[in-house]
């Protein structure tokens, strides 16, 4: 059998307890925020004062901005607020901090990596690279968010990655997305509500529509229908469910990228977003975007979604949609075969499934792709991210499951022009769990949610145990000998 080389790098990247967000803290039970306000009126300005400089003393330096993330806060509850009296700057910041508390966003693990070329690679050196590493970090409850850390490749592929600050900020929520009416109605209609009250509120809609205009509709649709019955009424809900699911984020481009993060918005994945596998993608016509499809989590129901960027500033979520939109593990292709595209996905939680669709947005009728051959992999199979491009075929990095919850990264080897056909495989793991490895907070497990080509390696980020994040370097063609059968 052919022998691969595999290096793994001393390249560490540790979870960072210290990485903390502004969150709000705010109890369920309003008579709870009326007392909690009441304490804070009752206080003269110069307790507030001293109460407040405690606060600032205490957090200002493990935030950029704290002011305005306390005056947010203050926002959420000034309804509550029962008295007619002008409150002080002071005062309202105060209340912000007794409704905000800090969330360490990486206090249980930095993991399932996946790397891409970075869009700006301006003077770097002659046979390096500029990456983006996105990386999935998990904190208090599980919930779990996107991080970012960007890189340089070396002519010889060593990793370096410059320390990151110890600040993190969240993007704007843009207020007032714009959305593809086809697509949304789509979305609708596979979720049951092709009606008439949906027909309604989208039909005078134009093809691409705001926020704004979507919500002036449904005011004016529930206005009409007065007093609404319950079909009605969870129509409408559900159309603003849906418009809340895809929503368009922008950070400032002063934040270095390893300062920005992508906590959950919607309700769907209000318990986590989950395993983001990016790819940079490439249109016929030479013009490239990054795509990521990930797993939302709502604490019961897990639902695929799609993120597009250009830039890593501006970001689009979007649900996918049609039949095969469920479980875990999509995973695009970087360009389109036989003007399609092309997906991984693994619908039925055991096996890799295959899919072509002329949109990005709609996929439906997968086909069976592998299944479950050595006991390595007997458990489960699934992807390890985006296919790669090679001259002799399209390269699936894979993982598999096998005898105590193993988990091991494998191979396998697509026909470039029909990549339903596969050409090689590998029957040993490529990359298992060993030493140090094994250890962390969900042992024996390495995993990864995407690969590139450098040269002549394929650079493999992969996490250990579902804690922290190293790189793996392989020959490729040493790894191709072997899936030919060389």
């Amino acid at each position: 059998m052919t022998t691969i080389s595999l290096r793994r790098q001393s390249f560490r990247l540790l979870p960072d307890v210290s990485r903390v967000i502004v969150r709000p803290f705010i109890p369920g039970n309003t008579a709870h925020i009326a007392a909690i306000i009441g304490r804070t009126l009752a206080l003269t300005e110069d307790e507030v004062d001293r109460e407040l400089k405690q606060v600032c003393n205490a957090f200002d330096e493990r935030h950029a901005h704290l002011e305005e993330k306390l005056v947010a806060n203050f926002q959420r509850v000034e309804a509550h607020i029962f008295t007619q009296k002008p409150i002080s700057t002071a005062r309202k910041l105060l209340i912000g901090a007794l409704f905000s508390g800090e969330y360490s966003l990486e206090s249980a693990a930095l993991f399932n990596p996946s790397i891409v070329p970075h869009p700006d690679q301006s003077g770097v050196a002659d046979g390096a690279l500029r990456f983006i590493m996105s990386l999935r970090a998990t904190g208090e409850g599980h919930i779990s968010s996107i991080e970012f850390r960007e890189g340089i490749l070396t002519s010889t592929g060593d990793v370096e990655v410059p320390a990151s600050s110890r600040f993190v900020e969240e993007p704007q929520l843009l207020p007032n997305p714009n959305y593809r009416k086809r697509i949304f109605i789509f979305k609708l209609h596979e979720m049951g509500f092709h009606n008439d009250c949906a027909e309604s509120v989208m039909a005078p809609l134009a093809d691409t529509f705001t926020r704004t205009e979507l919500a002036a509709r449904v005011a004016h649709v529930q206005w009409e229908n007065l007093p609404m019955h319950h079909d009605m009424r969870h129509t409408l809900e559900c159309i603003q469910w849906l418009a809340d699911s895809n929503y368009e984020l922008q950070f400032p481009e002063s934040l270095a990228l390893s300062e920005r993060i992508i906590f959950p918005v919607s309700t769907n994945e209000s318990n986590g977003i989950e395993d983001a596998r990016f790819v940079r993608f490439v249109e016929e016509d030479g013009r490239s975007v990054y795509f990521a499809t990930y797993t939302a989590y709502n604490g019961r129901d897990i639902l695929p979604q799609l993120i597009e960027t250009t830039d890593f500033l501006h970001f689009r979520v979007l649900t996918l949609n049609g039949r095969a939109a469920q479980n875990k593990g999509m995973a695009l292709f970087p360009r389109r075969i036989n003007g399609n595209y092309v997906m991984l996905s693994r619908q039925d939680d055991e096996n890799i499934l295959i899919m072509k669709s002329p949109n990005p947005h709609y996929w439906s009728d997968p086909e069976m792709l592998l299944r479950p051959a050595e006991v390595w992999e007997s458990v489960k199979l699934g992807n390890c991210g985006s296919p790669i491009e090679t001259d002799v075929g399209w390269l699936v990095i894979t993982h598999g499951v096998g005898p105590m919850r193993t988990y091991c990264i494998g191979a396998v080897l697509l026909n470039l022009d029909d990549p339903t056909r596969v050409i090689g495989r590998l029957r040993e793991p490529l990359l298992c769990p060993e030493g140090e490895d094994r250890e962390g907070y969900v042992p024996n497990v390495v995993y990864s949610c995407g690969s590139l080509r450098h040269g002549n390696e394929i650079i493999l980020p992969y996490a250990m145990s579902d804690r922290t994040t190293s790189v793996a370097n392989v020959n490729l063609d040493e790894l191709l000998a072997a899936l030919l059968g060389g």
